[in-house]
Formats: C-alpha cells, sequence, structure tokens
C-alpha cells in the first residue's frame, strides 16, 4: 500500500534533511515547495504562488500515491485542519498516512536558521527572528501530539 508522509515543523527543524533520509530508506517522491519556487525563480514568501504550488504538487502526490509511489510532502504543515485534510486526501486513493513532526525549542531553531542564512542550502530565503517568532506563535499551539499522532498510519513527533 503506498504511503504519504507529511513532514511538520518550522524552518530550520530538520525537515528536509529528515525527508531526503526517508525518501533514499523508502524510495519515496519528495515534493518540497521551497525548492520548487526556488528553482522557478519565485519568491518564496509569495502566499498566493505557494498556494497554488502546494495545490499544484498535492494534485500530483495523489495521482502518484493512486499509482502506488510513495510520496513526501515537506510543506511544513503548521496546522492541524491542513493536516487532517491531507490525510483525508491520501486515504481517499486508497494510501496510508504517516506524520513526522519536528517540534524544536525556539532557541534550536534560531541556532540553525542562523547558520542556514550565514551559508544557505539552495536558493533560500533569510529568515528573521521576529519571523521565526511569528511563526512560532501560529505553530507551537497547534504542534502535533500524541493524540494527533496515533489518527495516522505511523510517523513520529521528534522534539530535539
Amino acid at each position: 500500500m503506498p504511503t504519504l508522509i507529511l513532514l511538520c515543523g518550522l524552518p530550520g527543524a530538520g525537515k528536509t534533511t529528515r525527508a531526503k533520509q526517508l525518501a533514499a530508506e523508502r524510495g519515496a517522491m519528495r515534493l518540497s515547495p521551497d525548492e520548487w519556487l526556488a528553482s522557478l525563480g519565485t519568491d518564496p514568501h509569495d502566499e498566493p504562488a505557494r498556494d497554488r504550488l502546494e495545490r499544484t504538487l498535492t494534485h500530483h502526490a495523489l495521482g502518484l500515491l493512486a499509482l502506488g509511489q510513495d510520496v513526501i510532502l515537506e510543506y511544513g504543515f503548521w496546522g492541524r485542519t491542513e493536516r487532517d485534510l491531507k490525510r483525508q486526501q491520501a486515504r481517499s486513493v486508497g494510501a496510508r498516512v504517516e506524520l513526522h513532526a519536528l517540534v524544536l525549542p525556539i532557541e534550536e531553531l534560531w541556532h540553525r536558521l542562523e547558520g542556514r542564512n550565514a551559508n544557505p542550502p539552495w536558493s533560500s530565503v533569510q529568515i528573521s527572528r521576529a519571523e521565526l517568532e511569528d511563526w512560532w506563535h501560529i505553530f507551537t499551539p497547534q504542534a502535533p501530539d500524541d493524540a494527533e499522532l496515533a489518527l495516522f498510519d505511523g510517523g513520529e513527533i521528534r522534539t530535539v
């Protein structure tokens, strides 16, 4: 049975590193909006462009799942309703769904982002401390917990 893997967490949490590990282990197709936006020369902070791209990548992912291909979505999934929707969409095409959440302390995230800001791995955008703090306040109240993880077919919540 094909599996959709959702990578959840804030910038700097290690989503891309974990997604690459999982892709290599499972032969899964990894879809990262940040990388696609960068390759298209689009500002990653352009929310309408990001929304259109994520809808397109989700459609593509559902098609791949229907064909039996494992897929990793590296969207961040800060909101519970977004995670619930992706779980329902994947199950509608007969796929399993795993949630891999990386929930790190803000100081650790900032430490990692400072390093990434100084030496970006690809055409990533600088992230300020103020942006991180704003996003932290959005994500933290909706971060996955064990009860939510139990709704999925597997996964993990990493806190360090």
